[in-house]
């Protein structure tokens, strides 16, 4: 994992990130662009220096507690960086063919966060869904979606596209069946491993304040941003 969180500096380290457009000066301004660009690049090495940190801080606690909680899991996380230009802000959580957990961030993520809190909540609520099984259960809900509708489908006198259509939509279906339960018990175990990091998951959860409210749309990935502060801010009262 080493070797990854320094790629991920470098590769930070040598961003110009996009700096806000009120600081943007014209180019006849002569040297104004000399001076932007300097920002952008400090602001990213900052961003690099705080990710760097907080992978080493969140990390072991995470662990830890995966350890702890799912003992015999393969609880060794790898720290990826996306450094794909372009990209919206993003993480998320997989693994491996051999099993191993990998938690994924792009640069535009790395650089969007707020503070150090909010992107230790981000780490810890990601490398909750691993423990907590999410991937499999997700795969699981989803084979069994893409069965029952294929099957109507088939029972119906669908013929081979149509069914096949509709297993493609089964599985859509059932990967949402638990999305949101899944999200917001990642949010609670994200909670206790930022807490136990030394970071305020509170303060952390406020990423969620600056990113779009998905409401409580039927059939919808994410639970409403105010559900998840709630039952973090519930969490860490209880600490």
């Amino acid at each position: 994992m080493r070797w990854l969180v320094l790629f991920a500096f470098v590769a930070l380290a040598a961003c110009d990130v996009p700096a806000p457009t009120s600081q943007v000066q014209p180019r006849p301004q002569g040297g104004s662009t000399q001076v932007s660009q300097q920002d952008a690049r400090t602001r990213a090495g900052v961003a690099a220096r705080q990710f760097v940190s907080v992978v080493e801080t969140v990390e072991p606690v995470a662990e830890r507690e995966c350890r702890r909680l799912v003992p015999g899991a393969n609880c060794d996380f790898q720290i990826v960086v996306d450094d794909r230009p372009g990209q919206p802000p993003n993480a998320f959580q997989t693994v491996d063919r051999n099993g191993r957990p990998i938690l994924a961030f792009n640069l535009a993520l790395i650089a969007s966060v707020g503070n150090a809190d909010e992107l230790a909540f981000v780490m810890g609520h990601e490398a909750a869904h691993h423990v907590l099984g999410h991937l499999g259960r997700t795969q699981q809900n989803a084979a069994v979606g893409a069965v029952i509708l294929s099957g109507l489908a088939a029972l119906g006198g669908a013929d081979a596209a149509t069914v096949q259509s509709a297993e493609q939509i089964g599985a859509s279906l059932g990967a949402r069946t638990y999305s949101k339960d899944f999200e917001l018990e990642a949010d609670q175990l994200g909670t206790v491993i930022t807490a136990r990091a030394g970071y305020d998951p509170v303060r952390g959860a406020q990423f969620f304040n600056r990113i779009p409210d998905p409401g409580n749309r039927f059939l919808g990935t994410h639970p409403p941003n105010a559900a998840r502060m709630e039952i973090v801010r519930r969490t860490a009262a209880g600490l």
